[in-house]
């Protein structure tokens, strides 16, 4: 089975970071199942540079092959689906983990035009490997919609509108899946910054992955922290 990891500043890391991407490696590794993961990326954000140049992970024993990915600062669904095409013709991935949409409403798009993006993204993807399947994450609103009611009713209409998509695209040939929001994922106790995951924080979003795929395609096993 190959993975590919897509999304955001969440999903990236930054220096110094585990990611959840991490976490979901070691998942894989005690299933004793072979696997691997690909992607044209490798690295951390740097906040100092402002830019994707780190190797800095938390744990510098993580392969470098383990540390691929598609993910970037500030990407969003507007961002991957350009490239999606290009890079799962290149990298064939088996299963795409994506985490995306929060960075699209706070910046680039409502949650109409979002939901268009998914469903072209899903489209993109579909004709560069017809047989995919795809696990999708709910959008898991930070502190600004605890602020901003307005923009915390853009997130709950953006999960609803993922659900449907996912709904109406589903298919045997190239499955979908809306994974579930982490059980008791709490912005004040799972990240460090009220929008980025610490290390409980990635514990819960690489469940919440896992969880989904031995639920619904008995793909694994069920999470345990390691």
């Amino acid at each position: 089975m190959r993975y590919l990891f897509v999304g955001d500043s969440m999903t990236v890391g930054a220096a110094g970071d585990y990611t959840w991407r991490y976490r979901m490696w070691q998942h894989l590794n005690e299933l004793g199942e072979p696997f691997t993961v690909v992607g044209p990326r490798t690295t951390l954000y740097d906040t100092a540079a402002g830019a994707a140049v780190s190797s800095d992970y938390a744990d510098p024993l993580f392969p470098d092959r383990a540390r691929r990915h598609l993910a970037g600062w500030g990407e969003g669904w507007h961002h991957m689906v350009p490239m999606i095409g290009d890079v799962v013709r290149e990298h064939r991935p088996d299963v795409l983990l994506i985490s995306l949409g929060l960075i699209d409403l706070g910046f680039y798009t409502d949650a109409e035009q979002t939901a268009r993006n998914v469903e072209r993204f899903i489209a993109a993807a579909r004709a560069a490997g017809p047989e995919l399947r795809m696990v999708l994450l709910p959008v898991i609103p930070n502190t600004r919609a605890d602020l901003d009611p307005g923009f915390a009713d853009q997130c709950a209409e953006l999960n609803t509108r993922m659900a449907k998509a996912v709904a109406e695209h589903d298919s045997p040939a190239s499955p979908l899946l809306l994974a579930s929001r982490p059980e008791g994922y709490d912005i004040l106790l799972h990240t460090y910054d009220g929008t980025h995951p610490n290390a409980a924080g990635e514990h819960k979003l690489a469940a919440a992955f896992a969880d989904a795929m031995y639920q619904a395609w008995d793909i694994g096993a069920p999470y345990n922290e390691y």
